[in-house]
């Protein structure tokens, strides 16, 4: 009878369902000792501080009582979105048209309908290799397969742009960029976009940009978006998560550009999507222009603590030649280089039991080799000082 219940279920959930060993060690030590988090990625619980008067009363909106779905989303919230894109940056005007924005409840949600939208069961998406694990569930959900291309490693990331011919097939459909990468907080160059352009006019291919992260370079210099690409159809993400520190709030949106006619027909198939779910809600939308404007007070808060425990990162790593960081330019996480003597997932597990820190093996994001662990720059000071302390102190006995 075992197998009995699993016949009952499609072959696309077909998960590992029992928790990794990692995740087994967190709750055998959470119960008796104090742990010190070095994987933070929620802006709620890092000690920011949040407008509460105002994010509240954004939220109480008579016009919630009215009900007007609108597949793309409420004009009104489009229009905050668009206003973002012109007065994102000081030195970059980066317009976007409402009409070509499609709110969604996340960027999950975004690359869902996209998926949808591109691809036929067993049609292939190119993807970055390392970079966030939640590709693979939201593939595996929508019957699209992955192959990676990889990100190479030398003073500094970059995309091995021969490695992205060859993982092309007749069954790829679209290239996934995403910008700033998370962990390797790097940023796709100008250099990068023109080749990306190039390959897939060529192999007509849709570009999938995710830019969550794109607020945040730690050089304070802006750095342009795709939602205005022109050159071939993309889709850009983003939303309120990572841009105003809010992940309960529950708004993203893709923006679709490119080539007129593709975006055209592009945005008619993705309005039916939408209509068929309408997931949005009317009071995040209503308030959508207010919880855009807290990024103002929230970046900057984000963005002198990322500074701040990188500081003490190197600080730290300076008094000691067992490991050091790779570079990156951007996003909420370091990548530690650490000496090869078991697997990450051991080491990680060997780090949480001795010295009570958790911290994320590389290979949960898909690094090709063992030697690297991602630690949260969004951590609070004092936790991360210690937690980074002990680490250290780990890998050189």
């Amino acid at each position: 009878m075992a197998g009995t219940s699993e016949g009952r279920f499609s072959r696309r959930t077909g998960w590992k369902l029992t928790p990794n060993r990692l995740t087994e060690a967190l709750l055998e030590v959470r119960a008796g000792r104090e742990i010190l988090d070095l994987t933070l990625s929620n802006p709620t619980r890092a000690g920011i501080r949040y407008d509460a008067g105002s994010i509240l009363k954004s939220l109480a909106d008579p016009a919630v009582l009215d009900y007007d779905p609108q597949p793309k989303g409420l004009r009104y919230a489009r229009d905050a979105v668009a206003q973002y894109y012109s007065c994102g940056a000081d030195t970059l005007v980066r317009e976007v048209d409402p009409e070509y924005l499609v709110l969604t409840t996340s960027t999950s949600e975004g690359y869902s309908y996209i998926f949808r939208l591109l691809a036929n069961p067993g049609d292939e998406m190119l993807v970055p290799k390392p970079s966030y694990p939640l590709f693979d569930f939201l593939a595996g959900l929508h019957d699209v397969k992955l192959k990676p291309y990889p990100l190479i490693f030398d003073h500094g990331w970059q995309i091995d742009l021969h490695a992205l011919e060859r993982a092309i097939s007749k069954r790829t459909h679209a290239v996934i960029v995403v910008h700033p990468n998370n962990p390797t907080g790097s940023y796709v160059t100008d250099v990068e976009r023109g080749a990306l352009n190039v390959f897939c006019r060529e192999h007509k291919l849709a570009l999938i940009v995710d830019e969550v992260f794109l607020d945040y370079a730690h050089d304070g210099t802006p750095r342009s978006t795709f939602a205005n690409n022109q050159d071939v159809l993309t889709f850009t993400l983003s939303g309120l998560s990572k841009i105003a520190g809010l992940p309960q709030m529950k708004l993203g949106w893709i923006a679709v550009s490119g080539p007129e006619e593709e975006v055209s027909a592009a945005m008619q198939r993705l309005e039916v999507i939408a209509d068929t779910y309408l997931s949005l809600n009317a009071p995040v939308q209503l308030a959508a222009a207010t919880l855009l404007e807290q990024r103002k007070k929230i970046q900057p808060q984000v963005t002198h603590r990322v500074r701040a425990n990188l500081a003490e990162l190197d600080r730290q790593l300076s008094q000691q030649q067992v490991c050091a960081r790779l570079a990156i330019e951007g996003g909420w996480y370091a990548v530690l280089r650490v000496p090869v003597t078991q697997s990450d997932e051991d080491l990680a597990v060997t780090i949480l039991r001795d010295a009570c820190v958790l911290v994320h093996p590389g290979h949960f994001y898909d690094f090709p080799a063992d030697g690297f662990l991602v630690l949260s720059l969004i951590t609070q000071p004092q936790e991360f000082c210690e937690g980074v302390r002990r680490v250290l102190k780990f890998l050189g006995s």
